[in-house]
């Protein structure tokens, strides 16, 4: 593991990807910053941190993804990586809020950003970014966000927690072919607020209630419906309201 940190950054992501375009980096090259002035979260939203407070980084990963359909496999290694990084932690009542949030308990400590690139070759590169909330306890203005110090009353080392994190990250991509079904499981068994009715808005807006069933192999979301019937939807096409 090849490890680039940087004091303060735009978008680890960004950096990566610009490296990455300009000359080969090593597979599992992870870059790192105190501060991240442009963090993105899903679909364009904004990630803000704490200046040397959080675990900000991103981490470039080749020769996984073989086509597009297998582009939400990725989703699922990594999200399962970092929950069994902190599960070693004794991080409490963890769970991953579709499609790439990690809670604990019913509050947000962590997003994950995938973002995958075809060159010319036809190979796919992953960079995979994550900001994930360590030691910062000020969350005004944010009911939903927590830290691993607020929810375990401790400071914890955040380059510890990072090997831990890529130690995993690495174990489950090269054992893919082996562990798949297990770490589709887990990630499923995993689902923030899975089989309990709750309440949903779609992207018109509209009220509905359903329960959370799954993934599907393509990562859409899975609920049943009150006439029963299980519909699928794309990220930013459903909103879970709690």
């Amino acid at each position: 593991m090849k490890l680039i940190k940087l004091d303060a950054i735009d978008s680890t992501n960004e950096f990566l990807k610009g490296l990455s375009s300009n000359q080969t980096v090593e597979n599992f090259t992870v870059v790192t910053a105190e501060n991240q002035t442009k963090g993105k979260g899903q679909m364009g939203s904004v990630w803000a941190s704490e200046p040397s407070k959080n675990l900000i980084m991103s981490v470039l990963i080749k020769g996984f993804l073989l086509d597009n359909s297998q582009i939400f496999n990725i989703n699922i290694a990594v999200s399962a990586s970092i929950l069994q990084a902190l599960e070693e932690c004794n991080i409490p009542e963890l769970s991953i809020k579709w499609p790439n949030d990690i809670m604990s308990y019913n509050k947000k400590i962590g997003g994950i950003l995938i973002e995958n690139s075809i060159k010319s070759n036809g190979t796919i590169i992953s960079i995979v970014g994550l900001g994930l909330n360590v030691n910062q306890t000020n969350f005004e203005h944010l009911p939903k966000a927590s830290s691993l110090a607020v929810i375990c009353k401790t400071n914890f080392d955040k380059e510890e927690l990072l090997l831990k994190i890529i130690e995993k990250l690495e174990q489950n991509i090269k054992l893919w072919n082996q562990n798949s079904d297990i770490l589709w499981s887990d990630y499923t068994d995993k689902l923030f607020k899975k089989g309990i009715p709750m309440p949903f808005a779609d992207q018109n807006q509209q009220n509905f209630m359903g329960i959370i069933q799954g993934v599907s192999p393509n990562g859409k979301l899975q609920i049943l419906l009150e006439d029963d019937s299980i519909s699928e939807f794309d990220i930013k096409k459903i909103q879970m309201l709690y």
